[in-house]
């Protein structure tokens, strides 16, 4: 009887399966079979068709999630390294004498492994480690909540300062908002009777949590190391169009809208999805509890504090002293050596590990695209369609299609891998546009465009998860939201950066 049950289960395992790979396997295969057995457009080389067409296919696996993210790149840097003749090399390149296009394919490859931005990314994600292994993270958040908890619009600028304060060394949204900020505000609702898929969910649940996702992708525009694709970007942007963002420069040109929309939006959620509790004493004196339970700050929490601003400070104005990957590579050496997580615990640490694959191969498979030459290609067709508009003009509409675009997207890493370098190759393909604001107005713009809907960003699907917010209500909040953001920067943010440049 056990053995026709464990059958049973496993061909209900089967079943299951079956019921939820075939198309997200099958997909990208299709897209990529589609694409390959077309033409190459005019003036596009064959092989740099092919190489479009594995693209292609790697983004929408990105997006399906047949396998992880980091499988994913792997799988495509392995397939367009065995059928390099084919898909990365023109017929005259292979045949220069001495060329050998195994080894080259190789080289290239594993060029990702080797990028110090990748490894920047990852060193990052150790920080949001220490965080959490020593309870440094929770402390903050509890500590602002308890400062400023006393009504529910300073609740809502409570969570936008923990959040804000965390996302300078927290490059990841997940890791800030889904796995610091909302464990500890998904506690408040309750105090109030505000329960989760109810219409008790209105008298403050429902405003916490929309304010929560919001405040994040803010956050994610506005600092450079606040999202991990932010730091993508700037090295595709590199790549691409040979300019290079550091730290300040980023947070200069996005400070005035992502100011302004950190102040607006508690205000902002306070009129078009007010709360039916507007002032309580209970929430400060929870977190107070919490902090008591806590205890005292131990001393790995003080010297992880030390070192991440030790950190920072260097990431802001030590570029010349110490490359930035170096300066967070040494802080996690120390972090190491006082003991703020263990070795063992960076080998489980299975999300900076898939990252490290994702982004190594994804660099690669970006920089692909300009190998070959089809982003030049793409520029100068999407150039050709411009033309006759002024480079302003055309500049506001490229930076539309982009935000917008985010739509299709259901990762903000597969958005900046697949459009930020046509992107930015058509818009350098325009005589007038300010290529260097034109690129910094794309970067910023990766945290917002989250907004938009409720898979947009790592953190949403938590608190669309979480019961308070409804389908029909995330939806039409993101469009009001996303509509919002954009028209700030381009209000805020697009003559402030013209004005830097």
């Amino acid at each position: 009887m056990s053995n026709l049950s464990g059958a049973s289960d496993s061909s209900a395992n089967v079943s299951a399966l079956g019921m939820r790979l075939p198309w997200r396997a099958i997909l990208p295969i299709a897209v990529t079979a589609v694409l390959a057995i077309m033409p190459a457009p005019p003036g596009l080389p064959q092989h740099a068709w092919y190489y479009f067409a594995i693209f292609a296919g790697v983004i929408a696996a990105l997006l399906t999630e047949p396998l992880p993210g980091g499988a994913v790149g792997l799988i495509g840097v392995v397939l367009v390294t065995a059928l390099a003749p084919y898909v990365l090399y023109a017929p005259d390149e292979l045949a220069k004498p001495g060329f050998n296009a195994p080894n080259a394919a190789l080289t290239w490859a594993l060029s990702g492994f080797s990028n110090a931005t990748v490894w920047l990314i990852f060193a990052a994600f150790l920080f949001a480690l220490a965080y959490d292994k020593t309870g440094l993270g929770r402390r903050i958040a509890l500590t602002l909540v308890k400062l400023m908890g006393r009504n529910t619009l300073a609740l809502g600028y409570a969570i936008i300062a923990a959040d804000t304060v965390l996302s300078p060394v927290t490059p990841s949204s997940t890791a800030r908002s889904a796995g610091t900020i909302y464990p500890i505000i998904r506690n408040i609702p309750a105090l109030y009777g505000s329960k989760p898929n109810d219409p008790s969910a209105r008298k403050i649940g429902s405003y916490i949590m929309w304010v929560g996702v919001t405040t994040t992708n803010i956050t994610s525009s506005l600092f450079l190391t606040a999202l991990a694709p932010n730091l993508l970007a700037i090295e595709i942007v590199k790549r691409t169009a040979g300019i290079s963002i550091d730290w300040m420069t980023w947070f200069i040109a996005m400070a005035p809208a992502g100011i302004l929309l950190l102040i607006a939006t508690p205000l902002l959620t306070y009129w078009l999805y007010p709360p039916e509790i507007k002032r309580s004493e209970e929430v400060p004196q929870w977190a107070d509890s919490e902090l008591k339970h806590m205890g005292a700050m131990s001393a790995r929490e003080i010297t992880v504090a030390i070192l991440v601003l030790a950190g920072l400070v260097l990431w802001i104005f030590g570029d010349k002293i110490a490359n930035p990957t170096t300066v967070a590579l040494i802080v996690v050496a120390m972090m190491l050596l006082v003991g703020a997580f263990t070795w063992d615990d960076i080998v489980k640490y299975a999300a900076a590990w898939n990252t490290l694959a994702w982004f190594a191969t994804l660099v690669t498979l970006a920089d692909g695209l300009n190998r070959v030459g089809f982003v030049k290609w793409f520029a100068e067709m999407a150039a050709g369609h411009l033309g006759g508009v002024s480079p302003i003009a055309a500049m506001l509409v490229l930076l539309a299609v982009f935000f917008f675009a985010h739509y299709m997207f259901a990762s903000v890493t597969a958005h900046t891998t697949a459009m930020l370098p046509v992107m930015l190759a058509a818009g350098s393909a325009i005589p007038g546009i300010p290529v260097l604001p034109y690129a910094l107005l794309l970067c910023v713009s990766l945290g917002i465009m989250g907004e938009v809907s409720p898979y947009g960003a790592g953190s949403s699907p938590v608190y669309y998860g979480s019961g308070y917010l409804p389908a029909r209500d995330f939806w039409r909040l993101g469009g009001i939201f996303g509509a919002v953001f954009f028209a700030v920067l381009l209000v805020v943010g697009v003559p402030w950066v013209l004005l830097m440049h």
